[in-house]
Protein backbone atom coordinates (compact mmCIF):
# COMPACT_ATOMS: atom_id res chain seq x y z
CA UNK A 1 0.00 0.00 0.00
CA UNK A 2 1.37 3.37 -1.16
CA UNK A 3 1.27 5.86 1.67
CA UNK A 4 0.88 9.53 1.37
CA UNK A 5 3.35 12.09 2.73
CA UNK A 6 0.36 12.83 5.69
CA UNK A 7 -0.54 9.17 6.08
CA UNK A 8 3.42 8.45 6.64
CA UNK A 9 3.64 10.68 9.40
CA UNK A 10 -0.06 10.29 11.62
CA UNK A 11 1.80 6.51 11.79
CA UNK A 12 5.09 7.94 12.85
CA UNK A 13 2.97 9.82 15.36
CA UNK A 14 1.52 6.49 16.00
CA UNK A 15 4.52 5.08 17.40
CA UNK A 16 5.89 7.79 19.07
CA UNK A 17 2.52 7.51 21.16
CA UNK A 18 2.89 3.91 21.96
CA UNK A 19 6.46 4.54 22.98
CA UNK A 20 5.46 7.03 25.68
CA UNK A 21 2.59 4.11 26.72
CA UNK A 22 -0.03 5.53 25.47
CA UNK A 23 -2.64 3.27 23.79
CA UNK A 24 -4.17 4.94 20.78
CA UNK A 25 -6.78 2.27 20.36
CA UNK A 26 -8.10 1.52 24.13
CA UNK A 27 -10.40 -1.02 24.56
CA UNK A 28 -12.43 -0.25 27.94
CA UNK A 29 -15.87 2.10 27.60
CA UNK A 30 -15.65 5.74 28.25
CA UNK A 31 -18.18 7.24 29.99
CA UNK A 32 -19.85 10.22 29.11
CA UNK A 33 -21.83 12.23 30.96
CA UNK A 34 -23.41 14.78 28.01
CA UNK A 35 -23.19 15.03 24.55
CA UNK A 36 -22.42 19.06 22.56
CA UNK A 37 -26.58 19.29 21.95
CA UNK A 38 -27.63 18.68 25.81
CA UNK A 39 -24.16 20.91 26.83
CA UNK A 40 -25.89 23.82 24.50
CA UNK A 41 -29.62 22.85 25.86
CA UNK A 42 -29.17 22.38 29.48
CA UNK A 43 -25.61 24.69 30.06
CA UNK A 44 -24.61 25.33 33.31
CA UNK A 45 -21.18 27.52 34.26
CA UNK A 46 -19.03 25.73 35.67
CA UNK A 47 -20.46 22.01 35.54
CA UNK A 48 -18.53 19.22 35.21
CA UNK A 49 -19.33 17.55 31.97
CA UNK A 50 -17.32 14.58 30.32
CA UNK A 51 -17.99 14.01 26.41
CA UNK A 52 -16.15 12.57 23.57
CA UNK A 53 -15.90 13.75 20.19
CA UNK A 54 -13.49 14.02 16.85
CA UNK A 55 -11.15 16.54 17.22
CA UNK A 56 -12.18 19.09 13.71
CA UNK A 57 -9.80 22.44 13.90
CA UNK A 58 -7.49 24.28 16.57
CA UNK A 59 -6.16 27.11 17.08
CA UNK A 60 -2.75 27.24 18.98
CA UNK A 61 -1.47 30.14 21.01
CA UNK A 62 2.14 28.80 23.20
CA UNK A 63 0.41 27.30 26.36
CA UNK A 64 -3.04 27.82 25.48
CA UNK A 65 -5.54 26.20 22.69
CA UNK A 66 -9.06 26.69 21.30
CA UNK A 67 -10.49 23.75 19.43
CA UNK A 68 -13.65 22.60 18.22
CA UNK A 69 -15.12 18.63 19.04
CA UNK A 70 -17.77 16.80 17.26
CA UNK A 71 -19.96 14.41 18.09
CA UNK A 72 -23.27 13.10 16.67
CA UNK A 73 -25.46 15.43 18.25
CA UNK A 74 -23.04 18.41 16.58
CA UNK A 75 -20.03 20.85 17.18
CA UNK A 76 -18.77 22.37 20.87
CA UNK A 77 -15.45 24.49 21.35
CA UNK A 78 -12.92 23.64 24.02
CA UNK A 79 -10.38 24.95 25.94
CA UNK A 80 -6.88 23.46 26.71
CA UNK A 81 -4.80 25.57 29.07
CA UNK A 82 -0.85 23.52 29.65
CA UNK A 83 -1.19 24.34 33.07
CA UNK A 84 -4.57 23.38 33.24
CA UNK A 85 -3.88 20.16 32.13
CA UNK A 86 -0.55 19.37 33.53
CA UNK A 87 -0.48 20.28 36.94
CA UNK A 88 3.13 19.07 38.14
CA UNK A 89 6.41 19.72 36.28
CA UNK A 90 5.98 17.49 33.53
CA UNK A 91 4.37 19.48 30.54
CA UNK A 92 4.34 16.75 28.06
CA UNK A 93 0.73 15.70 28.09
CA UNK A 94 0.03 19.08 26.74
CA UNK A 95 3.67 20.21 24.88
CA UNK A 96 4.04 16.86 23.02
CA UNK A 97 1.08 14.98 23.12
CA UNK A 98 -1.98 17.73 22.24
CA UNK A 99 0.32 20.08 20.37
CA UNK A 100 2.40 17.29 18.20
CA UNK A 101 0.54 13.92 18.24
CA UNK A 102 -2.88 14.71 18.08
CA UNK A 103 -4.55 15.61 14.57
CA UNK A 104 -7.39 16.83 13.50
CA UNK A 105 -9.79 13.82 12.93
CA UNK A 106 -8.70 12.21 16.26
CA UNK A 107 -11.63 11.28 18.47
CA UNK A 108 -10.68 11.86 22.20
CA UNK A 109 -12.92 11.94 25.61
CA UNK A 110 -12.82 15.26 27.61
CA UNK A 111 -12.88 16.06 31.22
CA UNK A 112 -13.91 19.24 31.94
CA UNK A 113 -15.87 22.54 33.26
CA UNK A 114 -18.33 24.54 31.29
CA UNK A 115 -17.81 28.44 30.93
CA UNK A 116 -18.50 31.31 28.38
CA UNK A 117 -16.08 32.94 26.93
CA UNK A 118 -15.79 36.61 26.01
CA UNK A 119 -17.73 36.91 22.80
CA UNK A 120 -20.17 34.92 24.26
CA UNK A 121 -19.39 31.07 23.38
CA UNK A 122 -20.13 27.63 25.19
CA UNK A 123 -17.68 26.31 26.19
CA UNK A 124 -15.42 23.41 27.81
CA UNK A 125 -12.58 24.08 29.76
CA UNK A 126 -10.57 20.39 29.61
CA UNK A 127 -9.23 19.32 32.85
CA UNK A 128 -8.27 16.51 31.66
CA UNK A 129 -8.57 14.44 27.69
CA UNK A 130 -7.74 11.11 26.89
CA UNK A 131 -6.98 9.21 22.98
CA UNK A 132 -9.68 7.05 21.92
CA UNK A 133 -9.05 6.56 18.54
CA UNK A 134 -5.89 7.99 16.13
CA UNK A 135 -6.98 8.57 12.55
CA UNK A 136 -4.59 7.68 10.41
CA UNK A 137 -5.91 8.95 7.04
CA UNK A 138 -5.96 13.21 7.08
CA UNK A 139 -9.83 14.81 7.07
CA UNK A 140 -10.75 16.60 3.56
CA UNK A 141 -10.30 20.42 5.18
CA UNK A 142 -12.38 23.11 3.26
CA UNK A 143 -10.41 26.22 3.67
CA UNK A 144 -13.04 29.87 3.56
CA UNK A 145 -10.99 32.90 2.20
CA UNK A 146 -11.59 36.42 3.19
CA UNK A 147 -14.53 36.97 0.51
CA UNK A 148 -16.17 34.19 1.85
CA UNK A 149 -15.42 31.65 -1.13
CA UNK A 150 -14.53 28.00 -0.30
CA UNK A 151 -12.12 26.09 -1.53
CA UNK A 152 -11.31 22.30 -1.06
CA UNK A 153 -15.29 21.46 0.09
CA UNK A 154 -15.88 17.49 -0.03
CA UNK A 155 -18.63 17.55 -2.70
CA UNK A 156 -17.39 15.40 -5.85
CA UNK A 157 -20.47 12.93 -5.80
CA UNK A 158 -18.43 9.62 -7.01
CA UNK A 159 -16.15 10.49 -3.85
CA UNK A 160 -18.91 11.23 -1.33
CA UNK A 161 -21.16 8.43 -2.24
CA UNK A 162 -18.32 5.87 -2.17
CA UNK A 163 -16.71 7.35 1.18
CA UNK A 164 -19.69 8.11 2.80
CA UNK A 165 -18.21 7.86 6.43
CA UNK A 166 -16.25 10.88 5.00
CA UNK A 167 -18.96 12.76 3.81
CA UNK A 168 -21.18 12.19 7.31
CA UNK A 169 -17.82 14.02 9.34
CA UNK A 170 -17.37 16.64 7.34
CA UNK A 171 -20.83 17.87 5.64
CA UNK A 172 -22.36 17.52 9.03
CA UNK A 173 -25.63 18.38 6.87
CA UNK A 174 -26.01 15.20 4.97
CA UNK A 175 -26.53 13.59 8.48
CA UNK A 176 -30.21 15.08 8.44
CA UNK A 177 -31.13 13.36 5.38
CA UNK A 178 -31.04 9.94 7.07
CA UNK A 179 -32.19 11.62 10.18
CA UNK A 180 -35.54 12.27 8.40
CA UNK A 181 -35.65 9.01 5.91
CA UNK A 182 -35.88 7.24 9.74
CA UNK A 183 -38.15 9.46 10.76
CA UNK A 184 -40.31 8.65 7.39
CA UNK A 185 -40.20 5.05 8.60
CA UNK A 186 -40.77 5.31 11.84
CA UNK A 187 -44.15 7.62 10.70
CA UNK A 188 -45.37 4.97 8.50
CA UNK A 189 -45.57 1.89 10.64
CA UNK A 190 -47.11 3.76 13.39
CA UNK A 191 -49.76 4.89 10.86
CA UNK A 192 -50.46 1.09 9.99
CA UNK A 193 -49.35 -0.29 13.50
CA UNK A 194 -52.16 2.13 14.92
CA UNK A 195 -54.39 0.83 11.94
CA UNK A 196 -54.09 -2.96 13.23
CA UNK A 197 -51.78 -4.10 10.49
CA UNK A 198 -48.92 -6.26 10.75
CA UNK A 199 -45.65 -5.72 9.92
CA UNK A 200 -43.75 -8.97 8.65
CA UNK A 201 -40.83 -10.67 6.90
CA UNK A 202 -40.91 -12.67 3.49
CA UNK A 203 -37.81 -14.19 1.84
CA UNK A 204 -35.18 -12.00 -0.54
CA UNK A 205 -34.14 -15.48 -1.92
CA UNK A 206 -37.15 -16.75 -4.00
CA UNK A 207 -37.84 -19.86 -6.52
CA UNK A 208 -39.15 -17.63 -8.94
CA UNK A 209 -39.01 -14.15 -9.56
CA UNK A 210 -42.82 -12.92 -9.15
CA UNK A 211 -44.80 -9.58 -8.06
CA UNK A 212 -43.45 -7.32 -11.05
CA UNK A 213 -41.96 -7.10 -14.46
CA UNK A 214 -38.28 -6.76 -13.89
CA UNK A 215 -35.06 -8.52 -14.96
CA UNK A 216 -33.80 -10.50 -11.51
CA UNK A 217 -30.43 -11.08 -10.05
CA UNK A 218 -29.74 -14.75 -10.32
CA UNK A 219 -27.94 -17.05 -7.76
CA UNK A 220 -27.24 -20.78 -6.64
CA UNK A 221 -28.21 -22.41 -4.14
CA UNK A 222 -25.49 -25.22 -3.53
CA UNK A 223 -26.96 -27.49 -1.03
CA UNK A 224 -30.23 -27.41 -2.88
CA UNK A 225 -28.36 -27.67 -6.39
CA UNK A 226 -31.20 -25.58 -7.31
CA UNK A 227 -31.11 -21.70 -9.04
CA UNK A 228 -32.91 -18.86 -6.86
CA UNK A 229 -33.64 -15.06 -7.84
CA UNK A 230 -33.27 -12.12 -5.62
CA UNK A 231 -36.77 -10.82 -5.07
CA UNK A 232 -37.81 -8.47 -7.36
CA UNK A 233 -41.18 -7.68 -5.31
CA UNK A 234 -42.51 -9.43 -2.20
CA UNK A 235 -46.21 -8.72 -3.29
CA UNK A 236 -46.58 -12.72 -3.88
CA UNK A 237 -45.67 -13.79 -0.43
CA UNK A 238 -47.62 -10.61 1.27
CA UNK A 239 -50.63 -12.37 -0.27
CA UNK A 240 -50.60 -15.68 0.63
CA UNK A 241 -50.67 -14.51 4.36
CA UNK A 242 -53.75 -12.80 2.99
CA UNK A 243 -55.35 -16.06 2.16
CA UNK A 244 -53.77 -17.56 5.92
CA UNK A 245 -55.98 -15.19 7.67
CA UNK A 246 -54.51 -12.15 8.29
CA UNK A 247 -55.99 -8.99 7.85
CA UNK A 248 -53.58 -6.43 7.05
CA UNK A 249 -49.64 -7.13 6.37
CA UNK A 250 -47.18 -5.03 5.08
CA UNK A 251 -43.19 -5.32 4.79
CA UNK A 252 -40.16 -2.62 4.26
CA UNK A 253 -38.81 -4.76 1.06
CA UNK A 254 -35.12 -4.58 0.12
CA UNK A 255 -36.02 -5.70 -3.92
CA UNK A 256 -32.93 -5.98 -6.29
CA UNK A 257 -33.47 -5.90 -10.07
CA UNK A 258 -30.83 -6.16 -12.55
CA UNK A 259 -31.40 -3.44 -14.77
CA UNK A 260 -29.41 0.41 -15.04
CA UNK A 261 -28.68 2.89 -12.47
CA UNK A 262 -29.90 6.41 -13.15
CA UNK A 263 -31.14 9.62 -10.78
CA UNK A 264 -34.15 7.78 -9.75
CA UNK A 265 -32.96 4.27 -9.92
CA UNK A 266 -30.35 1.74 -7.90
CA UNK A 267 -30.08 -2.09 -8.17
CA UNK A 268 -31.23 -2.30 -4.25
CA UNK A 269 -33.73 -0.16 -3.05
CA UNK A 270 -36.54 0.14 -0.46
CA UNK A 271 -40.51 -0.38 -0.65
CA UNK A 272 -42.81 -0.71 1.15
CA UNK A 273 -45.89 -3.01 0.59
CA UNK A 274 -49.27 -3.28 2.40
CA UNK A 275 -52.15 -5.15 1.40
CA UNK A 276 -55.28 -5.40 3.45
CA UNK A 277 -58.60 -7.95 3.21
CA UNK A 278 -62.08 -6.58 2.36
CA UNK A 279 -60.58 -3.77 0.95
CA UNK A 280 -60.49 -2.14 -2.79
CA UNK A 281 -58.63 0.43 -4.26
CA UNK A 282 -60.63 3.30 -3.74
CA UNK A 283 -60.31 2.89 -0.07
CA UNK A 284 -57.08 2.15 -0.61
CA UNK A 285 -56.24 6.17 -2.44
CA UNK A 286 -58.22 7.47 0.42
CA UNK A 287 -55.46 5.25 2.87
CA UNK A 288 -52.48 6.64 1.04
CA UNK A 289 -53.20 9.92 0.83
CA UNK A 290 -53.85 10.33 4.75
CA UNK A 291 -51.18 8.11 5.45
CA UNK A 292 -48.88 10.16 3.09
CA UNK A 293 -49.99 13.37 4.96
CA UNK A 294 -49.15 11.64 8.19
CA UNK A 295 -45.73 11.14 7.23
CA UNK A 296 -44.90 14.56 5.43
CA UNK A 297 -45.72 16.46 8.95
CA UNK A 298 -43.43 13.79 10.74
CA UNK A 299 -40.76 14.42 8.50
CA UNK A 300 -40.52 18.27 8.43
CA UNK A 301 -43.28 19.66 10.68
CA UNK A 302 -45.23 20.23 7.45
CA UNK A 303 -47.12 19.14 4.21
CA UNK A 304 -45.16 21.22 2.27
CA UNK A 305 -42.37 20.40 0.88
CA UNK A 306 -39.68 21.69 -2.05
CA UNK A 307 -38.22 19.71 -4.53
CA UNK A 308 -36.10 21.53 -6.81
CA UNK A 309 -38.07 24.34 -8.46
CA UNK A 310 -41.25 22.95 -7.38
CA UNK A 311 -43.73 23.67 -4.24
CA UNK A 312 -45.27 20.84 -3.74
CA UNK A 313 -48.17 19.95 -1.17
CA UNK A 314 -48.70 16.83 0.42
CA UNK A 315 -52.23 18.24 2.25
CA UNK A 316 -54.77 15.06 1.13
CA UNK A 317 -57.02 15.00 -0.55
CA UNK A 318 -55.01 14.63 -3.89
CA UNK A 319 -56.32 15.13 -7.39
CA UNK A 320 -57.38 11.85 -9.42
CA UNK A 321 -57.66 11.27 -13.32
CA UNK A 322 -57.68 7.83 -15.19
CA UNK A 323 -54.69 7.19 -17.63
CA UNK A 324 -57.16 7.71 -20.56
CA UNK A 325 -58.12 10.60 -20.04
CA UNK A 326 -54.51 11.95 -19.23
CA UNK A 327 -53.34 10.27 -22.38
CA UNK A 328 -55.89 12.12 -24.24
CA UNK A 329 -55.25 15.40 -22.45
CA UNK A 330 -51.44 15.32 -23.20
CA UNK A 331 -51.70 13.68 -26.52
CA UNK A 332 -55.19 14.29 -28.05
CA UNK A 333 -55.54 10.39 -28.86
CA UNK A 334 -57.50 8.46 -27.04
CA UNK A 335 -56.16 4.74 -26.30
CA UNK A 336 -59.72 2.79 -25.41
CA UNK A 337 -60.29 -0.02 -28.00
CA UNK A 338 -57.22 0.31 -29.54
CA UNK A 339 -55.26 -2.67 -31.55
CA UNK A 340 -51.43 -3.10 -30.79
CA UNK A 341 -50.44 -2.10 -34.32
CA UNK A 342 -52.87 1.36 -33.88
CA UNK A 343 -50.68 1.74 -30.62
CA UNK A 344 -47.68 0.81 -32.03
CA UNK A 345 -47.95 3.53 -34.94
CA UNK A 346 -49.13 6.48 -32.70
CA UNK A 347 -46.07 5.65 -30.70
CA UNK A 348 -43.90 6.01 -33.52
CA UNK A 349 -45.76 9.10 -35.13
CA UNK A 350 -45.14 10.89 -32.10
CA UNK A 351 -41.31 10.25 -31.90
CA UNK A 352 -41.32 7.44 -29.15
CA UNK A 353 -38.95 5.08 -29.31
CA UNK A 354 -40.76 1.72 -29.51
CA UNK A 355 -40.15 -1.71 -31.48
CA UNK A 356 -42.24 -4.95 -32.19
CA UNK A 357 -40.85 -6.63 -29.04
CA UNK A 358 -43.49 -4.81 -27.08
CA UNK A 359 -47.21 -5.40 -26.11
CA UNK A 360 -50.18 -3.12 -25.61
CA UNK A 361 -49.63 -2.93 -22.44
CA UNK A 362 -45.58 -1.85 -22.94
CA UNK A 363 -46.71 0.48 -25.39
CA UNK A 364 -48.94 2.10 -23.00
CA UNK A 365 -47.04 2.61 -20.29
CA UNK A 366 -44.21 4.11 -22.97
CA UNK A 367 -46.74 6.26 -24.64
CA UNK A 368 -47.93 7.53 -20.88
CA UNK A 369 -44.08 7.90 -19.53
CA UNK A 370 -43.29 10.02 -22.38
CA UNK A 371 -46.03 12.33 -22.71
CA UNK A 372 -47.82 12.27 -19.63
CA UNK A 373 -45.87 11.42 -16.45
CA UNK A 374 -43.60 14.64 -16.81
CA UNK A 375 -46.93 17.26 -16.12
CA UNK A 376 -48.13 15.52 -12.69
CA UNK A 377 -46.13 17.59 -10.10
CA UNK A 378 -48.55 17.89 -7.15
CA UNK A 379 -49.28 14.42 -6.16
CA UNK A 380 -52.25 12.75 -8.32
CA UNK A 381 -53.90 9.48 -8.54
CA UNK A 382 -53.32 8.07 -11.96
CA UNK A 383 -56.21 5.43 -11.85
CA UNK A 384 -57.71 2.85 -14.35
CA UNK A 385 -55.25 1.34 -16.01
CA UNK A 386 -55.67 -0.92 -19.02
CA UNK A 387 -55.25 -4.35 -18.73
CA UNK A 388 -52.46 -5.36 -20.77
CA UNK A 389 -50.78 -3.01 -18.02
CA UNK A 390 -51.43 -5.02 -14.63
CA UNK A 391 -51.06 -8.83 -14.81
CA UNK A 392 -51.95 -8.36 -10.95
CA UNK A 393 -55.32 -6.65 -10.48
CA UNK A 394 -58.27 -7.10 -10.66
CA UNK A 395 -60.64 -5.98 -14.07
CA UNK A 396 -62.76 -2.90 -13.78
CA UNK A 397 -66.32 -3.74 -12.50
CA UNK A 398 -67.55 -1.03 -15.16
CA UNK A 399 -65.26 -0.24 -17.70
CA UNK A 400 -64.43 -3.19 -20.43
CA UNK A 401 -60.62 -3.48 -20.96
CA UNK A 402 -59.50 -1.90 -17.73
CA UNK A 403 -58.21 -2.51 -14.27
CA UNK A 404 -59.03 -1.27 -11.11
CA UNK A 405 -55.39 0.46 -9.97
CA UNK A 406 -53.78 3.59 -9.55
CA UNK A 407 -50.37 4.86 -9.39
CA UNK A 408 -49.65 8.17 -7.07
CA UNK A 409 -47.42 10.63 -9.43
CA UNK A 410 -45.33 13.40 -7.43
CA UNK A 411 -42.64 15.77 -9.40
CA UNK A 412 -43.41 13.57 -12.95
CA UNK A 413 -42.52 9.88 -11.37
CA UNK A 414 -44.09 7.37 -9.40
CA UNK A 415 -43.93 7.13 -5.79
CA UNK A 416 -46.85 4.33 -4.97
CA UNK A 417 -48.65 1.50 -7.15
CA UNK A 418 -51.94 0.15 -6.06
CA UNK A 419 -54.49 -2.72 -7.04
CA UNK A 420 -57.67 -3.84 -6.21
CA UNK A 421 -55.86 -7.29 -6.28
CA UNK A 422 -56.96 -10.01 -8.61
CA UNK A 423 -58.04 -12.75 -6.71
CA UNK A 424 -59.59 -15.21 -9.31
CA UNK A 425 -57.35 -17.60 -9.79
CA UNK A 426 -59.02 -18.77 -12.78
CA UNK A 427 -58.02 -14.99 -14.27
CA UNK A 428 -54.58 -14.77 -12.55
CA UNK A 429 -53.69 -18.17 -14.49
CA UNK A 430 -54.60 -16.42 -17.70
CA UNK A 431 -52.76 -13.45 -16.64
CA UNK A 432 -49.37 -15.20 -16.06
CA UNK A 433 -49.62 -17.08 -19.48
CA UNK A 434 -50.01 -13.71 -21.27
CA UNK A 435 -47.18 -12.73 -19.54
CA UNK A 436 -44.95 -15.58 -20.36
CA UNK A 437 -45.82 -15.05 -24.10
CA UNK A 438 -44.64 -11.69 -24.02
CA UNK A 439 -41.09 -13.24 -22.99
CA UNK A 440 -40.92 -15.26 -25.17
CA UNK A 441 -42.06 -12.69 -27.57
CA UNK A 442 -38.70 -10.98 -26.45
CA UNK A 443 -39.65 -8.34 -23.82
CA UNK A 444 -37.22 -9.12 -20.83
CA UNK A 445 -38.93 -7.19 -18.07
CA UNK A 446 -42.31 -9.87 -18.55
CA UNK A 447 -43.00 -12.71 -16.33
CA UNK A 448 -41.24 -15.25 -17.32
CA UNK A 449 -42.47 -18.43 -14.72
CA UNK A 450 -45.54 -19.50 -13.54
CA UNK A 451 -46.29 -19.19 -9.80
CA UNK A 452 -48.11 -22.55 -9.18
CA UNK A 453 -47.33 -22.37 -5.85
CA UNK A 454 -49.34 -19.05 -5.16
CA UNK A 455 -52.30 -19.84 -8.04
CA UNK A 456 -52.80 -22.78 -5.69
CA UNK A 457 -53.00 -20.11 -2.64
CA UNK A 458 -55.67 -18.45 -4.76
CA UNK A 459 -57.34 -21.50 -5.64
CA UNK A 460 -57.85 -22.11 -1.14
CA UNK A 461 -59.50 -18.68 -1.85
CA UNK A 462 -58.53 -14.94 -1.07
CA UNK A 463 -60.86 -12.26 0.31
CA UNK A 464 -61.37 -8.83 -1.58
CA UNK A 465 -58.45 -7.11 -1.26
CA UNK A 466 -56.53 -3.95 -1.51
CA UNK A 467 -52.65 -3.39 -1.88
CA UNK A 468 -50.37 -0.75 -1.80
CA UNK A 469 -46.90 -0.14 -2.73
CA UNK A 470 -44.70 2.85 -2.07
CA UNK A 471 -40.80 3.01 -3.34
CA UNK A 472 -39.57 4.48 -0.29
CA UNK A 473 -36.07 6.05 -1.21
CA UNK A 474 -38.44 8.00 -4.20
CA UNK A 475 -40.42 9.56 -1.22
CA UNK A 476 -37.63 10.54 0.96
CA UNK A 477 -36.25 12.55 -1.78
CA UNK A 478 -39.30 14.44 -2.71
CA UNK A 479 -39.56 15.35 1.34
CA UNK A 480 -35.66 16.02 1.70
CA UNK A 481 -35.59 17.87 -1.79
CA UNK A 482 -32.89 15.28 -3.06
CA UNK A 483 -32.67 15.13 -7.02
CA UNK A 484 -30.52 12.08 -6.83
CA UNK A 485 -31.29 8.78 -5.15
CA UNK A 486 -28.36 8.54 -4.07
CA UNK A 487 -28.47 11.35 -1.65
CA UNK A 488 -31.03 9.35 0.12
CA UNK A 489 -29.27 5.89 0.30
CA UNK A 490 -26.43 5.43 2.78
CA UNK A 491 -23.95 3.19 0.54
CA UNK A 492 -25.22 3.54 -3.40
CA UNK A 493 -24.14 1.26 -5.89
CA UNK A 494 -21.42 2.38 -7.62
CA UNK A 495 -18.82 1.34 -10.33
CA UNK A 496 -15.88 -0.87 -9.18
CA UNK A 497 -12.99 1.96 -7.63
CA UNK A 498 -10.05 2.26 -9.95
CA UNK A 499 -6.87 1.72 -8.08
CA UNK A 500 -4.05 3.83 -8.28
CA UNK A 501 -0.56 1.55 -9.24
CA UNK A 502 1.61 1.20 -7.09
CA UNK A 503 5.02 3.71 -7.06
CA UNK A 504 7.32 4.54 -4.90
CA UNK A 505 8.13 8.03 -4.55
CA UNK A 506 11.65 9.24 -5.26
CA UNK A 507 14.00 12.28 -3.27
CA UNK A 508 13.35 14.65 -5.65
CA UNK A 509 9.30 14.11 -5.10
CA UNK A 510 9.84 13.75 -1.17
CA UNK A 511 11.78 17.35 -1.35
CA UNK A 512 8.65 18.82 -2.76
CA UNK A 513 6.00 17.49 -0.37
CA UNK A 514 8.38 18.15 2.53
CA UNK A 515 8.23 21.65 1.26
CA UNK A 516 4.46 21.55 0.73
CA UNK A 517 3.76 19.75 4.43
CA UNK A 518 5.76 22.44 6.42
CA UNK A 519 2.85 24.76 5.57
CA UNK A 520 -0.40 24.72 6.69
CA UNK A 521 -1.66 26.97 3.76
CA UNK A 522 -1.20 26.47 -0.12
CA UNK A 523 2.28 28.42 -1.63
CA UNK A 524 2.67 29.99 -4.47
CA UNK A 525 4.10 27.64 -6.91
CA UNK A 526 7.30 29.74 -7.43
CA UNK A 527 7.98 29.51 -4.16
CA UNK A 528 7.77 26.08 -3.84
CA UNK A 529 10.25 25.73 -7.14
CA UNK A 530 12.65 28.08 -5.56
CA UNK A 531 12.62 25.99 -2.29
CA UNK A 532 12.98 23.55 -3.94
CA UNK A 533 16.36 24.30 -5.69
CA UNK A 534 15.65 22.06 -8.10
CA UNK A 535 16.64 22.27 -12.44
CA UNK A 536 14.09 22.46 -14.73
CA UNK A 537 13.57 19.16 -16.06
CA UNK A 538 13.51 17.45 -12.56
CA UNK A 539 11.08 20.04 -10.84
CA UNK A 540 8.69 18.99 -14.12
CA UNK A 541 9.63 15.44 -13.75
CA UNK A 542 8.61 15.75 -9.91
CA UNK A 543 5.50 17.75 -10.29
CA UNK A 544 4.01 15.46 -13.04
CA UNK A 545 4.11 12.82 -10.80
CA UNK A 546 3.07 14.32 -7.98
CA UNK A 547 -0.19 15.42 -9.36
CA UNK A 548 -0.50 12.47 -11.72
CA UNK A 549 -0.97 10.38 -8.42
CA UNK A 550 -3.44 12.76 -6.75
CA UNK A 551 -0.15 13.70 -3.80
CA UNK A 552 -0.22 17.46 -5.21
CA UNK A 553 -2.80 19.91 -6.58
CA UNK A 554 -2.09 22.86 -8.53
CA UNK A 555 -4.76 26.05 -9.16
CA UNK A 556 -4.59 28.95 -10.46
CA UNK A 557 -6.68 31.75 -8.02
CA UNK A 558 -6.78 35.17 -9.96
CA UNK A 559 -3.73 35.49 -10.93
CA UNK A 560 -1.38 33.16 -8.81
CA UNK A 561 -0.81 29.84 -8.92
CA UNK A 562 -0.98 27.86 -5.50
CA UNK A 563 0.65 24.36 -4.88
CA UNK A 564 -0.70 22.19 -1.84
CA UNK A 565 -0.83 18.34 -0.80
CA UNK A 566 -3.76 17.02 -1.54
Amino acid sequence: MQLSEQEIIRREKLQTLEKMGINAFPAEEYKITETTKTIKQNFVEGKKVTIAGRLMSRRIQGKASFAELQDAEGKIQVYFNRDEICKGEDKSLYNDVYKHLLDIGDIIGIEGELFTTQVGEMTVKVEHFKILTKSLRPLPQPRTDENGVTYDAFNDPELRYRQRYVDLIVNPHVKETFLKRTKLYNAMRQFFNDAGYIEVETPVLQAIAGGAAARPFMTHHNALDVPLYMRIANELYLKRLIVGGFDGVYEFSKNFRNEGMDRTHNPEFTVMEIYVAYKDYYWMMDFTEKMIEHCAIAVNGTTDAKFGDHEISFKAPYARISMTDAIIKYTGFDITGKSEHELFDFARSIGIDVNETMGKGKLIDEIFGEKCEGNFIQPTFITDYPIEMSPLTKKHRTQEGLTERFELMVCGKEIANAYSELNDPLDQRERFEDQLKLAEKGDDEAGQFIDEDFLRALEYGMPPTSGMGIGMDRLIMFMTNNPSIQEVLFFPQMKPEKTAPAFELDEDEKLVLEILNSSEEPMTLGLVKAKSQLSGKKWDKATKNLTKYHLVKVEKIDDIVLMKTV
